[in-house]
């Protein structure tokens, strides 16, 4: 595939290629396998039933670059391949049982931030710093909003508490703040970055 000038204005990175199926297709399913590969880099917690994983980085990555609908069908294709038993999800882990666990909010949380990411990237706004990195961070609170809200009703904690007692906050949000703020802002760093770069070489 090469660099074209069609569409004559590109919405998203993936639009400065051809366009034609395949290219949708390998996109869609390589951000999938990108993501289960990011799931990977997993660290247990133990005082948690949610691991620091690399996942949200994908996540944001695929909203991205691919755009509105082709990133949230490239976790919906990850969430749908790691529940059919693969072993996609953090920890080599997959199956109907891992994806609708305590951890299941955050799945869904990947496809609605690709979605979301996805549509900022399609008005422009991974193009620049000061507004790629609030769209990455948007789609960071969108993960935590579902993932914990889920981790709320399956554990059956409350969203939040006081200092010192467990919540839905303190297991699936708090722990992971700065990890996934160091991975929005190296996010929202690198696609204004790539979109210079490629600029430069059409």
């Amino acid at each position: 595939m090469s660099i074209a000038l069609a569409p004559a204005t590109p919405s998203t990175l993936l639009d400065l290629l051809d366009r034609s199926r395949v290219r949708d297709a390998v996109a869609i399913v390589g951000f999938a396998l990108l993501t289960a590969l990011a799931a990977q880099i997993s660290i247990p917690l133990g005082f948690t039933p949610v691991p620091l994983t690399g996942q949200t980085f994908a996540v944001l990555l695929a909203g991205g670059v691919l755009g509105s609908r082709r990133g949230g069908l490239s976790m919906l294709l990850y969430v749908a391949l790691g529940a059919t038993g693969l072993p996609f999800y953090a920890e080599g882990t997959g199956g109907w049982t891992a994806a609708t666990g305590a951890t299941a909010g955050y799945l869904v949380g990947f496809i609605v931030a690709a979605i979301v990411v996805g549509l900022m990237a399609e008005h422009g706004q991974d193009r620049k710093l000061s507004t790629s990195i609030p769209a990455f961070l948007a789609g960071t609170m969108i993960i935590y909003t579902v993932g914990a809200g889920w981790l709320a009703y399956d554990l059956g904690l409350p969203l939040t508490a006081a200092a010192g007692e467990s919540s839905a906050v303190s297991l699936g949000v708090a722990p992971f703040l700065v990890g996934d703020v160091f991975k929005a802002l190296l996010a929202g760093a690198m696609l204004p970055a790539a979109w210079r770069f490629l600029d430069d070489a059409r």
